[in-house]
């Protein structure tokens, strides 16, 4: 075993476990550890994460929650069949899917549930520890890639709020790879401060966001005028149909238009629509028209295309965070990793908003990873050991 990855098993338990995303996610976690195919778009498998005492991906475990009941084998022929996953990779890896398929509970709150929200939290909670206790897991880290959810109106915990808490109470970090709301909710900052876990998020940066957090600092930098940036998405699949809803496109385009303004120091005008095009699936085309001015008020114009898959450009992203935050945890770190800015739209904690600078401080996390390699806390859960970051001075046992 090389001394980059801890040989730990450690789990990741997936919010929207049945979609697009997760799917992929379990499916390229199989491929690429069976020498399948490459690792390509997984930062962590680059030499600048080496001897970072990463969970090996051979290590992960996968289980989750969703509310649909398509099992994951079924799931990954339709991917295939749609271009999203290679042609003959699902019977490849078919045992693989169903021992994941295997561990996905209900989640909720279904139609007609009468679960108030305690008894939700406590259900999901029992499905987290369960799942790690029956495979032995050193930990567990629990990933949101479910569809985007409106604000929430009022004070009840809206669906990803609730898996934010449970995963809270059963002692595990949490990623929010969507721009939902999970930690955010005001209910759950002191739970989330005093829990002495480390959490990440939000809104994984995959495509036109990505650009902009490049194309950004490029006109500061050469003291270019950004006057208008205006975008468009056209988008199916879950998504396409969840951000359909203006509600939930809000909340999407608010971290496009936050890169904007930290990178340029101001707001062009401009706005990004979004389209639901169911016939595209899990497709996305993202156009920007950009209009700046020059020297002596010179005016041009920059535009781009973005084509890509949604689905095959978040899942390395998401087995990066989940090793990433593993490894955290295991380190005894708490409270948000703002290094991890690199990988969202709307990062928790402070730091840069250009991706240059995300990745120096990404890299920079990981030779701190590196650092403390041989002084490992507590291999069977991380509950003991150094922290720094705020909340440090409580207990995991706070959130239970």
């Amino acid at each position: 075993m090389s001394a980059s990855v801890s040989a730990a098993r450690v789990g990741v338990w997936l919010i929207g476990a049945r979609g697009s995303v997760a799917t992929t996610v379990v499916a390229g976690c199989a491929a690429v550890t069976a020498g399948l195919h490459p690792p390509t778009g997984l930062v962590t498998e680059t030499p600048a994460f080496a001897d970072s005492g990463l969970p090996a991906l051979a290590s992960l475990v996968f289980g989750g929650h969703d509310t649909v009941d398509c099992p994951l084998p079924k799931r990954a022929e339709a991917l295939a069949a749609g271009g999203v996953l290679p042609v003959g990779l699902p019977p490849a890896i078919a045992a693989e899917l169903a021992a994941a398929d295997r561990e996905i509970r209900p989640g909720g709150p279904l139609r007609g549930d009468t679960r108030d929200e305690e008894e939700l939290i406590t259900g999901f909670a029992a499905d987290i520890r369960d799942f790690v206790r029956r495979h032995g897991l050193a930990r567990a880290v629990v990933v949101n890639v479910a569809s985007t959810e409106p604000a929430p109106d009022g004070t009840a915990l809206p669906p990803s709020s609730l898996y934010a808490a449970a995963a809270l109470r059963a002692g595990c970090p949490h990623v929010n790879f969507t721009p939902s709301t999970g930690l955010h909710h005001p209910a759950l900052a002191a739970p989330a401060a005093t829990s002495g876990l480390p959490y990440a998020g939000r809104d994984g940066k995959t495509g036109q966001t990505l650009l902009r957090a490049v194309l950004g600092p490029m006109f500061a930098q050469r003291a270019l005028a950004v006057r208008a940036w205006s975008g468009t998405n056209l988008l199916g699949g879950g998504d396409g149909a969840a951000l359909a809803d203006p509600a939930a496109a809000a909340a999407k385009n608010a971290g496009k238009e936050r890169v904007l303004a930290d990178t340029l120091g101001t707001v062009p005008e401009g706005e990004v629509h979004i389209d639901d095009v169911p016939a595209l699936g899990d497709w996305k085309t993202a156009w920007d028209h950009i209009a700046f001015d020059g020297f002596l008020g010179a005016r041009m114009i920059l535009q781009t295309t973005w084509q890509g898959c949604d689905s095959a450009l978040a899942a390395p992203l998401v087995l990066d965070l989940a090793r990433l935050v593993a490894r955290a945890h295991e380190q005894g770190l708490s409270g948000p990793l703002p290094e991890l800015g690199f990988y969202f739209k709307d990062p928790v904690g402070d730091g840069p908003a250009a991706l240059g600078e995300q990745y120096a401080a990404l890299v920079g996390f990981a030779e701190r990873l590196r650092g403390e390699a041989g002084r490992r806390p507590d291999a069977g859960g991380g509950e003991g050991g150094e922290r720094s970051a705020p909340g440090g001075d409580a207990s995991p046992e706070a959130g239970r």
